[in-house]
């Protein structure tokens, strides 16, 4: 085992069962590794099996057959003691940022509470903490007594991420982060995720089905077409070095790209 892999998937098979009885296969024989520091992307096309991948790593879902290494470790079966640790070390960014929140709990509730639980703070330490994450991501400190519904898609984006980084996790994971944004808050969300990428250790598997996006943000990335890894691309030279024909057609099938990267070399 490389000393160097903060998450490895070996032969991962996912299978579900249909309501008339019928096994469907979401994922065959999928490899993949994710080195510390490295933000490792997953690209493909909704029903490629992007998010059951995400899943399984969150323990949201089993996995059919394979294994699973978490710095090492085989996290294929923890006990409910090992899942707590387990969370406090790997985050999840979702797609729908309001799903993440119960409507009555308090942006500041919100942030401290992952302190509270995780690392035994008391409440007045934790708020202090949420007051410092807040800023961290570009919110004045009177969103903490706000509730969600008082913020935008982009703002709650923002204390999703804030609450992520907050513990000083091994592994953020984002499932199509930015997809449900309007263009101004993807260029915002994804300036911060950039930032962070530099000013931090922590590894990111980054959930796309935006090759531009993840050429931009990736050092290394991989192509998913119905349940498997066709192709594996690296840093930022998707464009010219993709041989695969999904990921040509992938690539000649993103409305507008030269426009897209066009605004993200802005960033």
């Amino acid at each position: 085992m490389n000393a160097n892999l903060i998450l490895e998937m070996k032969e991962i098979h996912k299978t579900f069962k249909g309501n008339t009885g019928e096994n469907r296969q979401v994922l065959k024989a999928v490899n993949i590794e994710v080195k510390a520091g490295e933000c490792v992307g997953i690209v493909g096309e909704s029903g490629s099996g992007k998010s059951t991948l995400a899943k399984l790593i969150v323990h949201l879902i089993p996995a059919t057959k394979g294994q699973i290494f978490f710095k090492g470790k085989d996290i294929t079966c923890l006990s409910k003691k090992e899942l707590k640790a387990y969370y406090r070390k790997v985050q999840m960014v979702f797609q729908e940022p309001l799903s993440t929140f119960s409507p009555k709990m308090k942006i500041g509730t919100y942030l401290s509470e992952s302190f509270i639980h995780y690392e035994n703070m008391k409440k007045s330490e934790a708020h202090k903490r949420a007051l410092e994450l807040l800023k961290m991501v570009g919110l004045c400190e009177t969103y903490i007594n706000k509730y969600p519904h008082e913020l935008s898609g982009g703002e709650l984006q923002r204390v999703v991420i804030a609450r992520s980084i907050g513990i000083n996790p091994d592994l953020i994971i984002c499932d199509e982060a930015t997809s449900a944004l309007d263009v101004s808050l993807q260029k915002q969300i994804i300036e911060l995720l950039m930032n962070f990428k530099k000013n931090n250790q922590f590894s990111t598997l980054f959930i796309t089905h935006d090759l531009a996006l993840a050429e931009r943000l990736c050092d290394r990335t991989y192509v998913m077409y119905q349940g498997e890894i066709v192709e594996v691309l690296k840093g930022n030279d998707i464009v010219e070095s993709a041989v695969n024909p999904y990921t040509r057609k992938l690539l000649e099938s993103v409305f507008n790209m030269k426009k897209i990267k066009e605004v993200l070399e802005a960033v």
